[in-house]
C-alpha cells in the first residue's frame, strides 16, 4: 500500500521479480478492494501469493508516533513486519513511510544483541559496479562503537549481496589522514585497524568523492551525513539527466546524434536512476526489512524484492550475528589481557 503509487507499482514489481526467481512465495498485506483487481491481472503472482486483508494502511505523511499508535496490530505495514517476526516470511519489503517502517520494525523485531541502534544500508552505483553505504538515515549521530557495529553489519551485507569473501570497508571522513575528523570517527578507525576481524578488510578513511569511485565495497558513516550524501547523489543524477535532455534537443544535429546514440543514453539513464538501484536494508534488527524507494516504478520495486531474495538466500542475519560474536569475543579477550597486565 505504500510509496507514491501503492499497489499499482508494487504488484507488477512482484510479478517481475517472480519471473526472475520462480521459487519465491509472497504474503501480501493490504486493503483487498484496492489490491485484488490489480493482483487478478497477474495470475502467476496470484497463485504464488497469499493475500491478507488489513483494516488500514499507513500514510506516507503519517508521523512515526501516529503510525505506531493507530497502525499497531492492524495496518498492512505492521502485519508484514509481524510476519517476519513470526517466521512466516524470511524478509519484508515496503515502499511506505520510512520513519514509520523503522519505528514499527524496531518495536516489533527489536534490535539484535549488542546492537544499540539499527542502520539503513543503501546500494550505491559506482564506476566499479555497486557498493554499500550506511547509515543513510536511521541514526543521527553515532559514537565509535556504533560505527564499528555499522562496519560489521555492512560487511556482512556485502558478503550476502555481492558474495565477496572479505569486502573492503572504509569510514567516511573529511580526509584520509588519521588525524582528521571527529573523535568518534578516529576512535572507530583505530579500533577497526587493530581488530583484524575476519569478515572485512578495513582500508581506513575515505572521502565523499570515493562514494562514486567505488574505492571500497562498504562506506560507513552516521545517518545525518549519509542521508545528505544520498539525497545529493540522487539530485545530481537528476540534474545531469536534465542537462543531457536539454542538450540533446537543442538543435537538429543534436537530435540526430541522440537518435544514433540512444542505446548508450538509455544505459546511462538506467545507471543514474535512483529508483532502479533500489532496496535500502534495515540492519541490526532480529529480522530483515527492505525499504524500497517511495517514488520507484515496477522495475525498481522488483529490484528491491531481488535484494530481499539475496538477503534471505544468503542468510544475512546469521552472518551479522557471527561477526558480532567474533568481535565481542576479541574485545573481551583484550580486556582480560589488559587487566592481567595491570
Amino acid at each position: 500500500m505504500g510509496g507514491d503509487f501503492g499497489p499499482e507499482v508494487a504488484i507488477p514489481g512482484l510479478a517481475k521479480s517472480l519471473e526472475r526467481h520462480p521459487e519465491l512465495r509472497f504474503h501480501l498485506f493490504g486493503i483487498e478492494d484496492v489490491c485484488r483487481p490489480i493482483l487478478d491481472r497477474h495470475p502467476k503472482l496470484s497463485s504464488a501469493s497469499e493475500f491478507h486483508h488489513c483494516e488500514i494502511a499507513v500514510r506516507m505523511d503519517d508521523k512515526p508516533s501516529k503510525a505506531l499508535r493507530q497502525g499497531r496490530w492492524r495496518s498492512s505495514m505492521w502485519r508484514s513486519i509481524e510476519a517476519v517476526k513470526n517466521g512466516d516470511a524470511d524478509v519484508g519489503v515496503s515502499a511506505g513511510n520510512t520513519g514509520a517502517l523503522m519505528a514499527m520494525s524496531r518495536f516489533c523485531l527489536r534490535t539484535m544483541a549488542n546492537i544499540e541502534r539499527p542502520a539503513i544500508a543503501a546500494i550505491w552505483p559506482t564506476v566499479r559496479g555497486e557498493s554499500i553505504v550506511l547509515d543513510v538515515g536511521a541514526t543521527m549521530g553515532a559514537d565509535a562503537q556504533q560505527l564499528i557495529d555499522f562496519s560489521m553489519m555492512g560487511a556482512a551485507m556485502a558478503r550476502a549481496l555481492f558474495e565477496i569473501e572479505k569486502p573492503t570497508v572504509g569510514l567516511l571522513n573529511i580526509g584520509v589522514e588519521e588525524i582528521k575528523g571527529q573523535e568518534e570517527v578516529k576512535e572507530a578507525g583505530r579500533i577497526l585497524k587493530v581488530s583484524g576481524l575476519p569478515g572485512m578488510d578495513y582500508r581506513g578513511f575515505v572521502e565523499g568523492d570515493d562514494l562514486g569511485r567505488g574505492t571500497v565495497d562498504v562506506v560507513v558513516t552516521e545517518g545525518f551525513s549519509g542521508n545528505i550524501a544520498l539525497k545529493a547523489a540522487e539530485g545530481t543524477a537528476r540534474q545531469i539527466g536534465e542537462y543531457l535532455r536539454a542538450a540533446m534537443t537543442r538543435t537538429l544535429l543534436a537530435r540526430l546524434g541522440y537518435i544514433l546514440a540512444k542505446s548508450a543514453f538509455d544505459r546511462l539513464r538506467e545507471k543514474m536512476d535512483p529508483g532502479k538501484v533500489n532496496g535500502g536494508v534495515f540492519l541490526g534488527l532480529n529480522g530483515v526489512i527492505i525499504k524500497s524507494h517511495g517514488g520507484t516504478d515496477a522495475d525498481g520495486f522488483a529490484a528491491a524484492v531481488d535484494v530481499a531474495h539475496d538477503m534471505a538466500r544468503n542468510d544475512l542475519i546469521s552472518k551479522i550475528e557471527n561477526d558480532l560474536k567474533i568481535y565481542h569475543a576479541r574485545v573481551s579477550a583484550t580486556d582480560i589481557a589488559e587487566q592481567e597486565q595491570q
